[in-house]
């Protein structure tokens, strides 16, 4: 943990390709239709999700996203959906296939565990796609674009900030403490990391209201400053109408 690094999400956001060559806010509805689409599909259409994949693939290919550091965000997010998909996995109902005691694995449990780990892993994908090639202002403008209360892009703008002076915080705190050779040994680091979190939320705290006085003086007025949004054009309505049919054809192998 003391060898935390700076925090970018957007390292791809400079390249030049179809998907960045599509406005911000395409790329955002085509994540979200997929995203959603993916997330409502029911369990067990194994077909639909592979249609899905090739798609969510495809995407991944021609953005060019740094693929080690697109694995690495996913697998760090999947650590922690990994705990809720554990307990969809003793379910009641279907052929018992493994038991020990009160724990049961059926056919319904291994169906649902499947069905949500490809739910989860395609809609991060697809997450991660977007943040690594569109950067935090072109994400927010997109989101006042789609007519997105403009409060709640605030608060997400002030989050990231804030995610920022949180970092710097304890950046500065651990090279104080490297700087006394406080973390020569594993023992000693623990009881270094007890002791900044402690006062981590003081220093960030403060700091974050001098930040808000500065963005105050600034012309600050509660919401974000809206910059110029391009305008969609037929590669954007192309994007679009793809993605469509896309959604509608993995649907359309049940029907």
């Amino acid at each position: 943990m003391l060898h935390i690094g700076a925090f970018h999400l957007d390292i791809n956001s400079k390249q030049t390709t179809l998907w960045h060559l599509l406005a911000p806010r395409t790329r955002l509805l085509c994540t979200l239709l997929m995203v959603f689409t993916i997330a409502l599909t029911p369990n067990g259409r194994w077909w639909t999700w592979a249609i899905y994949g090739l798609g969510v693939l495809s995407i991944i290919l021609l953005s060019r996203v740094t693929l080690p550091v697109l694995l690495k965000r996913i697998a760090v997010e999947f650590a922690f959906v990994g705990v809720v998909l554990l307990g969809t996995l003793f379910r009641e109902g279907g052929e018992v296939l493994w038991s020990w005691g009160v724990l049961k694995i059926t056919s319904v449990g291994l169906t649902v565990l499947g069905s949500v780990t490809l739910k989860a892993l395609l809609s991060l994908m697809m997450l991660n796609v977007l943040t690594l090639t569109t950067s935090i202002p072109a994400l927010l403008n997109a989101l006042i674009a789609l007519r997105i209360p403009p409060l709640l892009v605030a608060i997400l703008a002030s989050m990231y900030r804030y995610i920022n002076v949180l970092l710097e915080e304890f950046n500065a705190m651990r090279r104080a403490a490297a700087s006394r050779n406080l973390s020569a040994n594993n023992r000693w680091q623990r009881r270094v990391i007890g002791n900044m979190m402690g006062s981590l939320f003081i220093r960030t705290y403060e700091r974050g209201e001098r930040v808000y006085q500065a963005m105050q003086a600034r012309g600050y007025q509660g919401v974000p400053i809206v910059e110029k949004v391009p305008s969609g054009g037929r590669l954007d309505v192309m994007a679009l109408t793809i993605t469509s049919i896309w959604i509608l054809l993995g649907q359309a192998v049940y029907l």
